[in-house]
Order: C-alpha cells, then structure tokens, then sequence
C-alpha cells in the first residue's frame, strides 16, 4: 500500500479498529460486526466496487435505506478514492433524476425495492438482499490494498436539502470530513462508553456526519434502525441499551407528545441531542421537565460545512434556550450586514463562517459556487443576532424573513408564540404576498384538538405587536418537510399563494 498519512475518512475506522479490535461497532438487526470486521467489510467492499471497473474520483449514487450495508458502502467508497453521492430515499422521478445526473454518478448502490424508480440505463448494485449484493460479495472479496486517498480529495457530494432551490452538491474533502468529527467529538462530548442509536436517514449528513462517524472515532458501539420509530426508540432506552439520541425536532415533537412519554422509565437517556431544524422553545421546556437530568445540546449548521457549525452544551442552556450556541473547534463565524461589514452585537445580520470544514464548493456550479463565498467567507443564507458572550441566535434564514408593510419580520417569533398555545401541535409561518402588506403574515398550524383561527390569533395578538400577528391561519395536518425535519416553506408558500 502506498504510504499516507491516515487523514481520511476511512482513516477514522481503522484507527478505531486497531485500537479496540474486539469491541462491537455496531449493530443493525440481527447483524453485529466488532471493529476490526467492520474495517475488514470496507477494505473488500472497496475491491468490490473498484472491479466494477471504477476508478478513483468517479462518483457512486447511495439510494437505500439505513442499513450496515449503507454504512459498509460509504466508507468503502472512500477507502477506494471514489466520491459517495448520498441519495435522499424518498426521491422519486425528476428530483431523482436530476441528482443522479447532475452528479455524473457512474454507479449507483441501492435496496432491490427502490432500483425500479432510478431513470433507465442507470448502472445499479444492490446493497444488500440479493445474492449478487454487495454485502453478498464480500466474503469472496480480496481486502483493498491500493493507495490511499489523499486527504485533499473529494469523497462525497453533500447536496443541499433544496428548500429554496434545485439542491447543490457541496464538494467535501477527507479533510473537511474530518476536522468536522474532530469538532463533533469535542463539542458534544461523545466517548467510547456512550451507547448511541441512530435512526435519521444515514444519507444526511448530520446522523452520518456528527454522529455515527464520530462514534466511530472514538471506538463506540452503535446501533442503526432503519427509521426513528417511537415504539422502538422508547423500548431500547427503557431496555438500557440506548443512552445517546439524536432527533430534529419533529422527532421530538412526537416522542414528547406520546402519552406513555409521561409513564415510562427512561432515566437512563443521557444525552439528548437536537438539531436541522429550530426547537420550539416550549417543546424544549417540556423536554426539560420531564428529565431534568438530561443533558441538552442543540447542534446547529448546514450541509456545507460538515454540517456542524455551532452548538448549546448542557450547562449553556439556562437563559438561552433560543440560542444555537457558539461555534465549534474548527468553525470561525461573523455575523455581516449586506456588503459583508460586521454589525455590533445584538444587530440582526448574515452569519458568514471561514473553516477547514467547509465544502469546497458546489459540483459543477461555478456560478453558485462564486456566489456563496465572499473574501473567503461562505455565506450561510442564516439570519442572527450575536451577543456579547459570543452566543448566536437565529432570527431566520434571509428568505424567510417576511416584509410586511415594510417592516421586516422573523418567523421564528411568531413560531415561538403560536407553540405557547395548548391548541397547536407545530406551526410554520410565512410570508405570503398581498395588495396591501405587500407580504401577510400567514401561519400554518397542525392543530392538537379543537382550536379556532380567532383564538390563534388573539392569543399571538397578546404577546406580540400588531405587526407580527398572522393575518391568517391555514389548518393542516402535517407540515412539508425534507428528510431531515426541516419544513419546506418554498412549498407552502407557492402552494397557497393567492389564497
């Protein structure tokens, strides 16, 4: 093997698997592979796909369901110099065509039961549950022993969730990859004892990125389930075999909301993590009080970036329980007005970061490239207020903030308020267009019982100014939203425009 320096993504599972050879890495169904199977799995994994006659820099499209396999296969492509195209499951037609197109994928990985939606022509290897699968050839597989990557090469294309536009494909590098586990590992306190369970979508970026390969890194035993399902989730922390969970905030919403959330013994949940999306600041309270020895931390970011920017440890909390905290080991933010100048603390202005987790642009974008980064800082899209402890808080994202009437409001407050209510089990606010506030305030609401516009209304009327209340309010039963729980305002907005 030609001689490295180790820092590579698949770099972070090897040192792991000589360090505690023995130990379980993770678990999926009835499987369990120790370290040093699991580092054995990537190494013939990766000759199994370089004999698909690829070669390094081409990329290979990931359209599965969570799985070990998964998991087996992302790291293999890496170990081979290939660069893993993280597909979202849940795509279908043009949206997935356009990714695995614009990406130039010459491969794609997926479950048997989604290879019939891929555009025809498209080049496939099952993951897994056939015989011919790539979890099926590894016995029979020689361990890869070419040259590593190096660490300045690409290894994945993160797209962007596309709740404004077409998604991106962020170009990130083993290097960028790994600063960000190093930031994750040290932010928020991961070790080999905790006994995580991951059970978001392993395509995003943020339940691969900030959880399971940090894990990794530090010699964890992990469990994967294929969806964050209440009933197990519930059952395995009950069991003590979970102490260690990420969820956005929907997520949350939905465990906290269950009746036997109040009966069962769940003590032994350690740690709780949130994040992709704003927590409710009255859902985190409830949170709060039913396990008050819970630590907390919200993790905040973005897909470019790793995606772990900023975070809110557990001993942060009190007093900021709207704050997405401060930036990471690796992460340095500002916080600009439109030419890109500082404003003083506690102004609303764009946060921009610099950092060696940063993408290196966006794959076969130059223009869009061109139009994220100013002076060597990327430009997030997020609206916040700094304050003078270096605390950020997120105001909105800028194409969300409403103009009405020409005063300009952030949604996040009217959000806030509408959640004080018993009546409303999660809300989103936008800005619709209109004659006369050239934008209204429009909420919608997935009521809890039974509530009424007039009281909604009323309600936010006595806790904030004339201004931000919601001229109106649509009932509906869920809210749009991406993989990752963020809600697709784009969507509600062309969809209800002119009502």
């Amino acid at each position: 093997m030609t001689p490295g320096h180790g820092s590579t993504v698949d770099g972070v599972l090897r040192r792991s698997a000589r360090r505690v050879p023995a130990r379980v890495a993770v678990e999926y169904g009835d499987r369990s592979w120790t370290y040093a199977e699991l580092d054995d799995a990537v190494s013939r994994a990766a000759s199994v796909l370089l004999d698909q006659g690829l070669a390094p820099g081409d990329r290979v499209g990931a359209y599965g369901h969570n799985s070990d396999a998964y998991l087996i296969a992302f790291l293999a492509c890496a170990r081979a110099g290939l660069v893993h195209v993280p597909v979202n499951q849940n795509l279908t037609g043009d949206d997935l065509a356009y990714i695995v197109g614009q990406s130039g994928s010459t491969l794609v990985l997926g479950d048997p039961d989604l290879a019939g939606r891929l555009p025809d022509g498209t080049r496939t290897l099952a993951l897994r549950g056939t015989d011919d699968s790539l979890l099926a050839r590894l016995p029979s597989a020689e361990p890869y022993d070419g040259p590593e990557p190096r660490t300045e090469d690409l290894v994945q294309l993160l797209y962007t969730s596309g709740t404004t536009a077409l998604p991106k494909g962020a170009m990130m590098t083993h290097r960028a990859l790994v600063h960000a586990y190093l930031s994750a590992i040290t932010a928020l306190d991961l070790s080999a004892g905790d006994r995580p369970v991951h059970s978001l979508p392993l395509y995003h970026s943020a339940q691969m990125h900030v959880f399971l390969l940090p894990y990794l890194a530090v010699g964890a035993t992990n469990i994967i389930l294929d969806a964050p399902d209440g009933d197990r989730l519930l059952d395995l922390i009950e069991a003590g075999r979970v102490d260690s969970l990420f969820a956005p905030p929907t997520v949350w919403i939905g465990l906290t909301g269950r009746p036997d959330f109040a009966t069962r013994n769940l003590d032994g949940l350690r740690k709780a993590y949130y994040g992709a999306s704003i927590m409710p600041v009255p859902v985190l309270e409830r949170l709060r009080e039913r396990l008050p020895k819970l630590a907390l931390y919200n993790c905040f970011g973005q897909s470019e970036i790793g995606p772990l920017a900023m975070v809110l440890g557990p001993d942060e909390h009190k007093g900021r329980l709207d704050s997405c905290g401060r930036p990471v080991l690796f992460v340095d933010a500002r916080v600009v007005d439109e030419e890109g100048k500082d404003v003083p603390d506690g102004t609303p202005g764009e946060i921009v970061y610099r950092s060696p987790q940063l993408c290196e642009g966006y794959w076969d974008r130059p223009e869009e490239t061109a139009a994220a980064f100013r002076d060597g800082w990327f430009r997030s899209g997020d609206l916040a207020v700094r304050d003078p402890h270096g605390y950020y808080t997120i105001v909105d994202r800028v194409k969300d903030v409403i103009n009405s009437g020409g005063v300009l409001v952030a949604s996040r407050q009217v959000e806030d308020v509408l959640y004080t209510h018993p009546g409303v089990a999660e809300a989103a606010v936008v800005g619709l267009p209109d004659d006369h506030w050239i934008e209204a305030v429009t909420a919608f609401v997935v009521p809890r019982g039974e509530v009424a516009e007039s009281d909604l209304i009323a309600h936010a009327r006595e806790k904030l100014p004339s201004f931000k209340v919601p001229k109106k309010v649509f009932f509906v039963d869920e809210l749009p939203r991406n993989a990752s729980g963020k809600i697709l305002k784009r969507e509600l907005r062309d969809r209800f425009a002119g009502t």
